[in-house]
This record gives C-alpha cells, sequence and structure tokens, in this order.
C-alpha cells in the first residue's frame, strides 16, 4: 500500500497502523530525512516498509514513487492520497500563486498518483483514499483555496468510482474534520508564507491516530464516504444538503470567531 503525506499527522499514524497490522508500507513524503527516520523506525520493528521522497505536485516524482513500490513489493492494493496542504486568507487578498500551490498539492497530487497507481489497483480490485475534509463538502470563509482544491478532489474520485463500477475498484472519500495535525501549522497566508501555530485549541480535536484506526475499518468495509466527527462533520454535511443557507450563515460565524480571522 501507498500513503503520500506520510511524515507527520494522519498520514504517518495511518503508517503505522496498517504496519502494525502486517501490511508492507511504502511512504512519499517530500521530507526525505524524515523518511530515513520513519524507516528506521519501522525497520527496527520488523515491519516492511519503502520510502520515496516525493513532492506530489511533481508528476515524475508520483511516477517513481509508483515504480518503486511496485518493485519493492511486487503490487499495490491501496493507495490513500493523503498530501496536503492549507491557508488562511480572503479570495480577495490572496495571491494567485497560492491558490496554484493548492491545487497542485491537493488536487493535482491525488490526479498524477492515482493515474500512475490505478494498473496496478485495478489488478488487485484495490481502494484509492483521498483524505478530505469537511471543506470540501462545504465552502469555508477563508479558506478558498482549500475547499476548491477539496470540492475539485471530490468531484474526480466520485468520477472514477462511476467510470470504474464493474471493475471491481473500491474508491473512498475520507473527511476526518478538524484534526490535530500539522497541516494546521503550515498552512499558507494571502502570501504564501507558513501561518506557524494553528489559530484553533487543538485540545479537544481527534487525534490522527483515531482517525487512522477510522480510515482502516472504511477501507475494510468498503466504504464510500467517511465523514469524522458529529457537529463540525456528520450534521453540517446532511445539514447542508437541506438547509444551505443556515448552513453558509453558521460556517461564516464559526470561522469568524477563530483568533485573528481575516474576517468579522
Amino acid at each position: 500500500m501507498i500513503i503520500t503525506g506520510a511524515s507527520s499527522g494522519i498520514g504517518l499514524a495511518c503508517a503505522r497502523e496498517f504496519a502494525r497490522r502486517g501490511a508492507s508500507v511504502s511512504l512519499g513524503a517530500r521530507s526525505a530525512d524524515k523518511l530515513e527516520e520513519i524507516k528506521n523506525e519501522f525497520t527496527a520493528k520488523g515491519y516492511q516498509v519503502s520510502i520515496t521522497p516525493t513532492d506530489v505536485s511533481n508528476e515524475n516524482d508520483c511516477r517513481q514513487l509508483i515504480e518503486d513500490t511496485v518493485q519493492a513489493f511486487g503490487k499495490i492494493d491501496i493507495l490513500i492520497n493523503n498530501a496536503g496542504i492549507s491557508m488562511r486568507a480572503l479570495f480577495k487578498d490572496v495571491e494567485l500563486e497560492v491558490m496554484h500551490r493548492l491545487m497542485n498539492v491537493n488536487f493535482w497530487g491525488a490526479v498524477y498518483c492515482t493515474k500512475y497507481a490505478l494498473p496496478y489497483l485495478l489488478e488487485q480490485k484495490g481502494s484509492v483514499v483521498g483524505i478530505s475534509s469537511v471543506a470540501g463538502f462545504i465552502g469555508l470563509p477563508g479558506r478558498v483555496g482549500y475547499s476548491a482544491s477539496k470540492f475539485a478532489m471530490h468531484g474526480f474520485l466520485e468520477t472514477l468510482r462511476t467510470e470504474n463500477l464493474k471493475t471491481g475498484l473500491h474508491v473512498l472519500i475520507a473527511a476526518p474534520g478538524f484534526t490535530a495535525s500539522n497541516v494546521r501549522k503550515s498552512a499558507l497566508t494571502a502570501t504564501g508564507s507558513l501561518q506557524g501555530e494553528t489559530p484553533r485549541s487543538e485540545d479537544k480535536m481527534m487525534s490522527a491516530e483515531e482517525v487512522a484506526v477510522h480510515l482502516i475499518k472504511a477501507i475494510h468495509r468498503r466504504k464510500r464516504t467517511l465523514v469524522l466527527t458529529f457537529l463540525e462533520g456528520k450534521f453540517s454535511v446532511f445539514l447542508r444538503k437541506w438547509w444551505p443557507s443556515l448552513v453558509d450563515r453558521l460556517t461564516y460565524k464559526v470561522m469568524a470567531k477563530e483568533p485573528d480571522s481575516p474576517f468579522k
């Protein structure tokens, strides 16, 4: 199996949980140093692991990740498109290059990896997973590039699922909700600089390790969609179908309460 964005957060938690359960894991991330540390950790525990430094916005890197995985393990049965970046700025303020970066990583990264892994996944009747967010169901103010990229991922994966109704390919869209994860600290500002510390308290957020367990269960059950947390996740997505104008107002109110919110 392959996990992108595997050097921290949900990606690393998934890698550890899958490996602990006996899976052979192929890990892609930008940081070669962190990948080496993880490889040493896994090897010491007797886990089967392959690593490939990967910037998912680079098509050739994605192709290499797939080739390395097949060379190491001979097959691919699960691909978890987890690599992603976030942002925090209003559209009127954001530089368009920031929008491009969000789309290149969050959308095109999933497209590239899925494209090259697909022949092997079809052989195994395997699973393609996109790690999304409630931002892929509801447009979040101040997260315009993030929501746009996740909506695009949803459209891509839903179409892929329909195209493969008769092939046995499983496609899962997973929306963890607000999770204590490094992706929040590496969010981009309007100019593309790093946000730094997250504006939200992470004390009551779901941990990356909890997300990994839920994700494994959803893959095993071959679910179509996994939405975690109740109020900010399942209930919001449900309410959006029946009372979208109310969800717009509630979303605006909630996001405006963030410290240093770009709008009030």
